[in-house]
């Protein structure tokens, strides 16, 4: 799994048949090969929530036995998979704080990032201990890393608001102009469903970067809604069908968007490929966009009835 991963090379059979490995069918595994073996599915997009729930059940007992690597690895490839394993993510999180002067500064990273994507919120030290560790190690880490922080710090912020996150202003500006860096990708897709939004009428802005730092394909920055034009790269082939679901980079900065009050559209490569003309596609978008609408709408009567209650106590 892991060379194919490794290659690029789609191989469904094979990693059909391991997707259905047992927790004990792992136990002949040793940490390396584990942590391979999650880090082949995560990088082949392919979901296997069955596996990934067996490989943290054997996982968990021996988590001692992973050396730093193994430990990033396997939280990142959890968290690239979409797959919540809280028990793991805590045992990973006590065993990465008692060893941090061990791992690189991309192992921190990818630890820190596989927890906030996956939205543990146990212990805030556990971040705030990460994000110290690489202080110091900030110039000599790649975008890849430096946008993790971007986001890690995100969720810090949103979750513990008032606790204070290790990052000077300095090195917090460092960190988003790397994610603004690696966040803009121009794809046909996106340029299709532009031009369908522009025949809607529907008024946007391209390559918004919100406050915060987070892109968006299209957005009203007035209003507060985007459409997202979501390829390959954010989703993941379930392992028993040609379905495709978001993978875990995607729901998490779904997430934060929603935390900061963003209403977004996502449209899914599968779905928009399968439109073939330009009525097609205009009237997919318009029930997408009036969907969110009323969405917005019953989430605002909602809220309006609730402090109308309270205030007639």
């Amino acid at each position: 799994a892991w060379a194919f991963a490794t290659a690029r090379v789609e191989a469904p059979q094979l990693f059909g048949a391991i997707a259905h490995l047992p927790p004990s069918g792992l136990s002949k595994f040793n940490p390396q090969e584990v942590a391979m073996l999650a880090w082949a599915f995560a990088t082949a997009r392919v979901e296997a929530p069955r596996l990934f729930d067996a490989i943290a059940i054997a996982t968990q007992p021996r988590i001692g036995e992973f050396a730093p690597q193994g430990l990033a690895n396997t939280a990142w490839a959890f968290a690239t998979a979409g797959a919540d394993a809280p028990r793991l993510l805590a045992a990973i999180a006590d065993a990465v704080r008692s060893r941090l002067g061990e791992f690189t500064a991309q192992g921190l990273s990818n630890t820190a990032w596989a927890l906030a994507c996956l939205d543990w919120t146990e212990d805030p030290r556990v971040f705030v201990a990460l994000a110290d560790a690489c202080v110091d190690r900030v110039t000599t880490m790649n975008d890849e890393g430096l946008s993790q922080l971007h986001l890690v710090a995100l969720h810090f912020r949103l979750e513990w608001p008032d606790e204070s996150f290790p990052l000077s202003p300095q090195c917090d500006e460092t960190l988003r102009e790397a994610y603004e860096r690696t966040g803009r990708s121009p794809s046909k897709l996106r340029s299709d469903v532009k031009a369908t939004l522009d025949r809607l009428g529907w008024r946007h802005v391209c390559d918004h970067v919100t406050a915060e730092g987070l892109s968006l394909d299209m957005a009203q920055p007035a209003t507060k809604r985007a459409v997202e034009a979501g390829g390959s790269s954010r989703f993941l082939r379930e392992v028993s069908s040609t379905r495709y679901v978001e993978n875990g980079p995607t729901r998490f900065k779904a997430r934060l968007l929603e935390r900061l009050g963003w209403d977004v559209v996502q449209v899914p490569f599968s779905e928009w490929t399968a439109l073939t003309s330009d009525v097609e596609k205009e009237n997919y978008l318009g029930v997408l966009l009036d969907s969110s609408r009323s969405s917005d709408a019953e989430t605002t009567t909602t809220t309006t009835r609730g402090f109308s209650d309270v205030s007639s106590d």
